[in-house]
């Protein structure tokens, strides 16, 4: 890279609202690293982690307008300012991770990240986020069926309350810190996250089956401000793609090192570890896809991604 080393660098903010030391945030900072020796220091990366900078909603406003410079986000948040990514948010749109890094790594990722330069992100790449999965008090969820009747907390999100009431599941939404004593006391029958998340609160104690079916499996996206980007050469977009690029690998090892790891202790604790047919599940939420007509071009080249 032709490029002269720099007596003061540019200071770039990004922001996470993850804590320091999550597999994201740590990714942001590799990132940073090789953005900062492939520009020969013009550049340096100052990563804000735990929403230190705002929310994701706030973030992501801020890094339209070109106060924040590299956001990672969520895909959930950035539905509100461009709608079509919204696919990737739908339950069992994807049938494991290897399913879901063909379709983010292919066309269709690369379509959905270009499009959000129609609002002034520009999408770099996509970070993994593991999948969201069922764990229950008295009996493990092996079918749709076994869901009936069942009283399952989510989050206060449109499209879960949906998926449990097509289910045959009800929902109840319920504030994440209340989760623990609700299981324990059979307010509620079961509930639903990620591994590292099941292990961390401790739900396993109260909740020991867990089936892992990935209902959903939202990714994280990494953006760049349209005003940063537009002023950068060439060679410079080169770089921070690439850099992208490389800190997402990053972030898939240090992903899967998380899971794996909470997977193992959750077990090691009592939980028993359940691997249901997914397409099962797939074929039974046929009718909540129906309600979402504006995904169905989208939602129909995912499922043909072999």
């Amino acid at each position: 890279m032709s490029i002269s080393l720099f007596a003061d660098p540019i200071i770039l903010k990004a922001a996470d609202d993850h804590a320091e030391g999550y597999p994201t945030v740590e990714a942001l900072k590799f990132m940073g690293k090789i953005i900062e020796i492939m520009t020969n220091g013009k550049y340096k990366i100052e990563v804000y982690p735990s929403a230190q900078l705002g929310s994701e909603k706030e973030t992501i406003e801020q890094t339209i307008l070109g106060a924040i410079d590299i956001d990672r986000v969520s895909v959930s948040p950035l539905v509100a300012f461009y709608p079509p990514i919204g696919v990737l948010t739908l339950p069992y749109v994807f049938r494991d991770q290897d399913h879901m890094w063909k379709v983010l790594e292919g066309p269709i990722g690369e379509e959905l990240l270009k499009g959000l330069e129609k609002v002034g992100l520009v999408g770099l790449c996509y970070y993994d986020a593991g999948a969201r999965s069922f764990y229950t008090v008295k009996k493990p969820i092996l079918k749709p069926e076994d869901l009936k009747g069942l009283k399952i907390r989510v989050q206060k999100n449109p499209v879960m309350i949906e998926l449990m009431k097509t289910l045959g599941a009800s929902p109840v939404p319920m504030a994440f810190e209340e989760v623990y004593t609700a299981l324990q006391t059979g307010v509620i029958d079961g509930a639903e996250n990620n591994p590292p998340s099941y292990y961390e609160t401790r739900h396993f104690e109260v909740a020991p089956y867990y089936s892992l079916d990935g209902h959903t499996r939202i990714p994280e996206v990494v953006l760049v401000s349209k005003v940063l980007w537009d002023k950068l050469t060439d060679e410079e977009k080169l770089i921070f793609k690439t850099a992208a690029l490389a800190s997402a690998e990053y972030e898939k090892y240090l992903w899967n090192q998380w899971e794996e790891m909470a997977l193992k202790k959750v077990q090691e604790g009592g939980a028993k570890i359940f691997h249901p047919d997914v397409t099962l599940f797939q074929k039974a939420v046929q009718p909540l896809y129906d309600r979402y007509p504006a995904y169905k071009e989208f939602l129909e080249r995912i499922q043909a991604v072999k």
